[in-house]
């Protein structure tokens, strides 16, 4: 399976890491560490060097409760690093984002990749996306971030995630996206409690099952706290290490993390002890 990044391709025979850049000043993983210029860049360097293969640029929040921005905001906030990235790393850009002018003028200074919460449920998303020619990561989302996580509720979480997933990319295609160019993602943690988050990880072959590449983020988030015994965001990177290796297990073919390293050399590691053995016969 290979997806297409603008005008290069990403093979994805094996796991590829989406390092996290968020900057923002109220980033539930990171408190605002690298809302400042020379911080993210750095950071940007020190993921490019750890292994990541894309880095995913954010300048809106999108954790529970978090308020909106505005898109002059947003902009002031990514469209600097994505100049500047582009210019000094190899390493494609993905724009985190649910904002078609964002979507426009990220794409426009290089970014290859569109990560949108609301999967182009947004007036003008869809066509910013598909005329962009970059790729897309689609996510399922219950609610919207200020809300999503008030009581939600399925009957069947990972039929209802995959069911969702599948008509958005459909709505993808229909808008003129190649297939190729599109990625799905659960949406962990965005409008799911433990258990939900729990099945869709046990359940995820039957949304890789779709056909597309599947991106999971599960670094740092509240499950893994929980499961964890209540600890803090700085304390969840053996737990985050360990969900990474098991929705790859389970067909994810990037995750999305803040810990590039831990989870770089975790997957090298899981990748070559379950890789199938080569015949001894000629």
């Amino acid at each position: 399976m290979q997806l297409k990044l603008g005008t290069r391709t990403l093979d994805l025979s094996q796991p590829r890491i989406m390092g996290v850049l968020n900057r923002t000043p109220d980033s539930f993983s990171d408190g605002g560490r690298f809302a400042g210029f020379d911080a993210a860049f750095a950071q940007v360097e020190r993921m490019t060097k750890e292994g990541a293969d894309i880095i995913d640029i954010g300048g809106e929040s999108t954790r529970p409760g978090a308020a909106d921005v505005s898109v002059q905001e947003e902009l002031d906030r990514v469209m600097p690093l994505i100049e500047a990235v582009r210019v000094r790393f190899p390493v494609p850009l993905s724009i985190d984002t649910s904002k078609p002018e964002v979507m426009r003028a990220a794409v426009a200074a290089g970014a290859a990749m569109i990560n949108d919460v609301y999967a182009l449920r947004r007036p003008g998303a869809l066509d910013a996306a598909a005329t962009s020619g970059a790729a897309l990561c689609l996510m399922h989302m219950q609610g919207e971030p200020r809300t999503m996580q008030k009581d939600p509720h399925y009957a069947d979480v990972t039929a209802e995630v995959k069911e969702f997933l599948e008509d958005r990319a459909q709505a993808a295609l229909a808008a003129g996206m190649p297939k190729e160019r599109i990625v799905l993602d659960p949406g962990f943690g965005f409008g799911k409690n433990l258990e939900h988050n729990l099945m869709l990880l046990r359940r995820l072959p039957e949304i890789a099952a779709l056909g597309y590449p599947l991106l999971v983020g599960l670094s740092r988030k509240s499950m893994i706290g929980t499961l964890l015994g209540g600890k803090p965001v700085e304390e969840r990177v053996q737990g985050s290490v360990a969900a990474a290796v098991i929705a790859v297990q389970n067909g994810a073919a990037i995750v999305r993390v803040h810990d590039v390293a831990p989870t770089v050399e975790a997957l090298k590691i899981a990748t070559a002890a379950l890789a199938k053995p080569r015949s001894i016969l000629s």
